[in-house]
């Protein structure tokens, strides 16, 4: 078969018009035709399909061809890797959201020098374009290849398979590696515009028990365009990174006693409590009573809730007297021991507790990242007790109160996925229907959209997910909104019904932020930390020019302090010039400068971050301005 049959795939008649699919292909070469699209699921020239099935072809400007050319970059990195360091054994390389990558277990670690060898071979292979053909192999055949390369991770997939599976490899030059595809016609067809962007440590099948693997990760781009929008963004990225931010604007650091824990500064405890002041603000409006339970509590509640079963091998224990006891990794058990004390009556319900409580998990070492992940953290919790009959109605109170949150930090590009069943989860299958039916009704209610994202539920109840898309266009899933049938019935959690009998209560998972410090980082970089003026640690700085304005100066900190602004004043002995650059690279929203002159009018002059004018205004106005600006939420003061 040709690399790239267009002509065939119009003989076989296309849902496309013939005038279509030819005034699409006028301006394509061949090689732009990358696979065919069968029934809406993509198919490689190389898959012989069964039947006279309609098909069009996926040209390389198509948005699924992205995942294609991904996909076959990744196994070009492993024939790279392959080619340069025999013996090395390949577990599994996937395309993903913003790239590639390939897990390898390798003789040694690799270094910086290394990729730059491999990703050159690469650019190699890609010259070569050799014809990537799809062959179907026996299982005998399949295992024995697997025994004669050193290749014991694709032995265990093929032993994990259905005895009947078809098992599809992969071939392109001496280079061959299972997969299910589909894939490009060549290796040609990929183009050079690939990056490697580094190495990790990624556990076989994502479980610590498993052998530690090496992983090479890096994005691969349509055309060179592409690549180099591609580019900007990760310039751009890097200079809103958190942890960069962070130590410009003294927010907090980490050091090695206390791995994946955050040593906040008081600038960044100011922005953490003033987060959690805004949140209680919103939940107190909505009806929701605050708790708080143990960090620390006997193994035997986890075993209870399920949590020590599925996720023991990431939670922290210490015994003493004779006790095993964990640090909590979630706050869900202890926000059903606090409903169960004392008999509820269905009158009670619903009932909306919060709970902004610290958990603890371990992650690897190497996959910690500033606040993005952490092994301590806190979630702003909460968890609503209801009757069947009021879930739909709780679901839709709080998609709103979600959506309503996320715009007030400036976001208003928000998707929503609806997670349903994963492969290992508690609960019988009636209650994961009636759950998900339930979450379903309650999403669709609101009037908002949601796509589908099939097996990623909790393993107690399906949820909904919410995906933020920043100021650079990534994104980042925060919110959740999950429902547990399971979870008061294992815990023995009740309330008394209309009919005087028992029944145990729909209880509902919420989280806006879901990490607290998770979301900082993410509003950092969304800000470049140019945060909202409201949010800000530190508001204003009252900077003088000389120290006859020292008095003067310390009369409007007291003043913008009495009307609840966040102020500090720098009144040394440097000049001016030198403290506006030193606060403008700590984000501060406002400066007010005075000097002698400003301190006879009963005058400040204003620099605001940003904006390159610097009027001077009477100081009473300034005071107003800024403590209005703080309780309205504002992102600017006088540039609005």
């Amino acid at each position: 078969m040709s690399r790239c049959p267009l002509i065939a795939l119009l003989r076989q008649g296309s849902p496309m018009s013939s005038t279509t699919i030819a005034s699409r292909s006028a301006s394509y070469s061949p090689k732009d035709v990358l696979a065919r699209r069968v029934d809406g699921a993509l198919f490689d020239h190389s898959t012989l399909l069964s039947g006279d099935r309609p098909s069009e072809p996926v040209f390389r400007s198509d948005a699924d061809a992205l995942s294609l050319i991904r996909h076959d970059t990744a196994h070009v990195l492993a024939q790279a890797v392959s080619e340069l360091f025999p013996g090395t054994a390949l577990a599994t390389g996937p395309a993903t959201e913003q790239g590639f990558f390939y897990d390898f277990a390798a003789e040694r670690a690799f270094t910086d020098d290394d990729l730059v060898r491999i990703e050159a071979r690469m650019h190699e292979i890609v010259d070569r374009d050799e014809p990537i053909i799809r062959e179907e192999w026996k299982r005998k055949s399949a295992l024995a290849w697997c025994q004669e390369n050193g290749q014991p991770y694709k032995a265990e997939i093929i032993r994990s398979l259905p005895a009947d599976a078809v098992l599809s490899f992969y071939r392109q030059g001496n280079f061959v590696d299972l997969c299910r595809g589909p894939h490009l016609g060549s290796t040609g067809q990929i183009g050079h515009e690939f990056r490697l962007l580094g190495t990790a440590g990624a556990y076989w099948k994502g479980d610590r028990n498993n052998p530690m693997l090496q992983r090479i990760h890096g994005t691969a781009c349509r055309d060179a365009n592409e690549l180099a929008a591609w580019e900007q963004r990760q310039e751009e990225a890097a200079r809103r990174d958190h942890r960069r931010l962070g130590r410009e604007m003294d927010l907090f650091h980490f050091q090695p006693e206390a791995p994946g824990a955050v040593f906040w500064h008081p600038n960044g405890w100011t922005l953490f409590q003033t987060l959690l002041a805004y949140l209680r603000a919103r939940q107190q409006a909505e009806n929701y009573v605050e708790i708080n339970t143990p960090d620390i509590m006997d193994l035997s509640l986890w075993q209870a809730s399920g949590h020590w079963e599925k996720f023991g091998e990431n939670m922290f224990t210490t015994e003493t007297e004779g006790r095993t006891y964990a640090l909590k990794p979630m706050n869900c058990p202890g926000g059903v021991q606090v409903f169960r004390h004392g008999l509820k009556s269905y009158r009670d319900l619903p009932l909306r507790m919060a709970e902004f409580g610290k958990v603890h998990r371990f992650e690897p070492s190497g996959a910690l990242h500033g606040l993005m992940r952490v092994r301590a953290f806190t979630q702003d919790d909460a968890h609503i007790f209801c009757t069947p009959e009021q879930m739909e109605a709780e679901t839709q109170r709080i998609c709103h109160l979600v959506l309503s949150i996320y715009k007030d930090f400036g976001f208003n590009n928000v998707r929503i996925k609806f997670s349903d069943r994963p492969e290992k989860r508690v609960g019988s299958d009636e209650i994961w229907d009636r759950s998900e039916d339930a979450l379903r009704r309650g999403v669709e209610a609101s009037g908002l959209s949601y796509t589908r994202n099939p097996g990623e539920g909790a393993f107690y109840g399906p949820k909904l997910e919410f995906v933020l898309r920043d100021a650079i266009g990534r994104d980042w899933q925060c919110g959740t909104v999950q429902v547990d049938l399971n979870l008061p019935q294992r815990l023995d959690a009740h309330y008394v019904g209309a009919d005087g009998d028992k029944h145990p209560p729909v209880m509902l998972h919420r989280a806006l932020f879901g990490s607290l410090e998770r979301f900082i980082g993410i509003l950092l970089e969304h800000h470049a930390g140019h945060l909202p003026f409201w949010l800000a640690p530190v508001q204003v700085v009252v900077a003088t020019i000389t120290a006859a304005a020292d008095e003067y100066a310390d009369d409007l900190i007291k003043a913008l302090r009495q009307r609840g602004v966040r102020v500090v004043p720098d009144l040394r002995n440097e000049k001016i010039a030198y403290k506006i650059r030193e606060h403008s690279l700590a984000k501060v929203p406002v400066l007010l400068i005075v000097g002698k002159k400003e301190a006879q009018a009963g005058t400040v002059s204003i620099r605001e971050y940003g904006n390159p004018d610097a009027p001077t205004i009477a100081m009473e106005t300034a005071i107003n301005l800024l403590a209005d600006a703080s309780r309205s939420r504002l992102l600017q003061v006088f540039g609005t």
